[in-house]
């Protein structure tokens, strides 16, 4: 997986490294549970309606895009995507209020 880290061809941003991406937490059933998702303060992840899209936290190691003109490192890329790959939950996971 850190093919993308030590590939010097792969200019790749990683979304989860940047100050706009944000952990939120969206209730589901009866409101004692909720899921994790992230969304972009920055309104770069939108659907073609132009509703804005959260994706899943398992799977925020992944998102990337080749430009942003949103990007603001929070510093070490590669040091955080391996500790964040390592703490990622492996599935989509609900968590108790």
């Amino acid at each position: 997986m850190d093919d993308d880290l030590d590939n010097p061809k792969a200019h790749k941003i990683f979304c989860a490294n940047c100050v706009n991406c944000k952990l939120v937490k969206i209730p589901v059933g009866n409101g004692s549970q909720y899921q994790l998702r992230v969304r972009c303060t920055a309104g770069v992840w939108n659907k073609k309606s132009g509703e804005e899209k959260l994706h899943k936290y398992f799977t925020l190691a992944r998102r990337t895009c080749e430009t942003c003109d949103h990007y603001v490192t929070m510093g070490d890329t590669r040091g955080f995507l391996r500790e964040l790959r390592a703490s990622l939950p492996t599935r989509d996971e609900l968590y108790q209020v």
